[in-house]
């Protein structure tokens, strides 16, 4: 046997059915034996994207996500993707190739994986390649982050002899759930039972440890409101009394109601400056803590006045026991007044002069939301067509994927690919910005080429809209940030899939239809208003909040 065949039954080992990425002749031995026992490989045109896909995989499944590249320049080519996927915190093992010495393409890849906030592992020797392949997993899903795992060409090459069979990462990991101290549990309850408004924020830890049902029982015993940070948006956003997003991206009623509040129970949510707003909101709230980490710092430096290091679940549940046991049972936010002003609260009712043959942005999303299914998940870009689509995008959905991770554009398209493939093909919507969409088109082909059931609908400013509102802010020449595109939706006709181009409301609504009636790789290009400012920008740039 050979190592890349080896390396191939270790990979298979570890439960992956599926890698994404553009073969070289670093991979390619290893990529012919993946075939020959049933492992698929989705070949993308650009190695980053490979790792993208990877990365929605790992985002929607929290198992790991698979990729692969070849020697030296491929290995460069993932460099946007792994500080993505870092700071997203997925779990990804991307199979890279290795030459040394003097050729063209060497490397030093352990360094380049270290600037790019992503681990490495090296298979150093054919006796090494289990334990090379366990590792990488182990670390992948222990730490949530990108681990290179880098196979000499000729050490892949050499011959091995394995007679036991591979024992897979799993085996290393404990199952059982972080229990909070006793102690702890009690501070935090004698907190929350004298409080009178508390606020829950549910961060991506509260999914991964499948808190909803005792996030749900705490706050209606309590009485809370129930937010999200931005990266869970959407979580219990069926429940009552869910208030949307904490920070920037909170209307305008939701931070008056945060004003109020005298406690805040986080739960598996780092309470960054994004989700505090710098620290503005919840300003006479004590805060409790609920995280598996042994300690996470808030914004500015500040501590919890009470943190419980806990699995979300267990450490919601013990909670809400406690209390129980107490008797505690507060009204809170939980009257009708409050439901009142919560009923209309994501409505923004600013008014802006639409050019003609354009769309309002928000009359788009709002359409989009009404149209496309519940049950599609929903994968959001990260510059100014964000935030329409993160503030307007409100029915519960399965998930609701953010790009902010690394503030780069680009990234939300390979990110949605690998969402769908990984939930098992299910129709997934993307609502992105034409400059992040052209970066990386011609993957609309590999969308094509595995017909992946995507809607691509491209909030099309022909704009860098971000800078253009900048611009414009700062009394510059905003003219400079206009770049015209193509009809998008011939160029998706022109890849094998369908496309629209929309430039009324109506155009829109008969474009979503016709996919939801048959969901296939498809683009609808919305041309959108320039003139409309998101709510965001409008606080940022010119201190409004209206």
């Amino acid at each position: 046997m050979k190592v890349y065949e080896r390396l191939a039954q270790d990979f298979a080992g570890e439960g992956v059915s599926t890698v994404f990425g553009l073969m070289g002749s670093g991979t390619l031995h290893w990529v012919a034996a993946l075939e020959k026992i049933g492992v698929r490989q989705l070949e993308v045109r650009h190695e980053g994207v490979g790792l993208g896909m990877a990365d929605g995989w790992a985002r929607v499944t929290r198992t790991p996500g698979v990729c692969s590249a070849t020697c030296g320049p491929g290995v460069t080519q993932l460099a946007t993707a792994l500080v993505t996927a870092s700071r997203a915190g997925s779990p990804v093992v991307a199979f890279v190739g290795e030459t040394e010495g003097e050729d063209a393409q060497s490397l030093d890849q352990q360094r380049f994986a270290a600037a790019c906030e992503a681990g490495f592992v090296r298979v150093s020797s054919p006796e090494a390649a289990d334990d090379a392949v366990r590792k990488a997993f182990y670390l992948a899903k222990l730490e949530s982050r990108p681990i290179l795992l880098s196979a000499p060409l000729e050490v892949q090459k050499a011959s091995c002899d394995y007679d036991e069979p591979y024992q897979p990462s799993s085996t290393l990991l404990s199952s059982r759930a972080v229990q909070p101290d006793l102690e702890r549990l009690a501070e935090a309850a004698d907190i929350i039972a004298a409080s009178r408004k508390p606020v829950i924020i549910c961060g991506q830890g509260a999914i991964w440890s499948g808190a909803g049902k005792a996030i749900t029982k705490l706050g209606q015993r309590i009485g809370a409101l129930t937010v999200t940070t931005l990266m869970a948006k959407g979580f219990l956003s069926e429940t009552e009394y869910h208030a949307g997003i904490s920070g920037n991206y909170s209307t305008r009623t939701a931070i008056q109601l945060f004003e109020e509040c005298d406690c805040v129970i986080a739960v598996g949510a780092t309470l960054n400056r994004y989700t505090t707003m710098q620290g503005y909101l919840y300003p006479n709230a004590r805060i409790v803590h609920v995280d598996i980490k042994p300690h996470v710092m808030i914004s500015g430096g500040r501590s919890a006045d009470c943190y419980l290091q806990s699995d979300a679940r267990a450490g919601v549940e013990a909670l809400e026991r406690l209390l129980a046991q107490r008797s505690v049972k507060l009204a809170g936010y939980r009257t009708s007044e409050v439901k009142e002003r919560l009923a209309h609260h994501f409505e923004d009712p600013a008014k802006f002069e639409i050019e003609p043959g354009c769309v309002d942005p928000r009359d788009a999303c709002r359409v989009l939301d009404e149209i496309i299914p519940a049950d599609v998940g929903l994968v959001m870009g990260s510059a100014t067509n964000a935030g329409f689509t993160t503030m307007l995008f409100n029915r519960p959905r399965p998930y609701a994927m953010g790009g902010h991770f690394f503030g780069c554009i680009g990234q939300s398209l390979p990110a949605a690919m690998g969402a769908a493939v990984g939930t098992g093909m299910k129709p997934t919507l993307l609502v992105d910005g034409d400059a992040a969409f052209m970066m990386h088109i011609g993957e609309f082909d590999t969308a094509v080429r595995y017909q992946i059931p995507l809607l691509a609908v491209i909030l099309n400013d022909q704009a860098l809209g971000s800078e253009y509102h900048k611009m414009n802010a700062e009394g510059m020449k905003a003219e400079l940030s206009i770049i015209p595109t193509p009809d998008l939706g011939a160029v998706g006709k022109v890849f094998g899939g369908r496309g629209r181009l929309a430039r009324s409301i109506d155009e829109v609504r008969a474009a979503a239809a016709e996919w939801v009636a048959k969901p296939g790789p498809m683009i609808i290009d919305v041309r959108t208003s320039r003139n409309v400012v998101t709510l965001q920008k409008r606080r940022l740039l010119y201190a409004r909040d209206e």
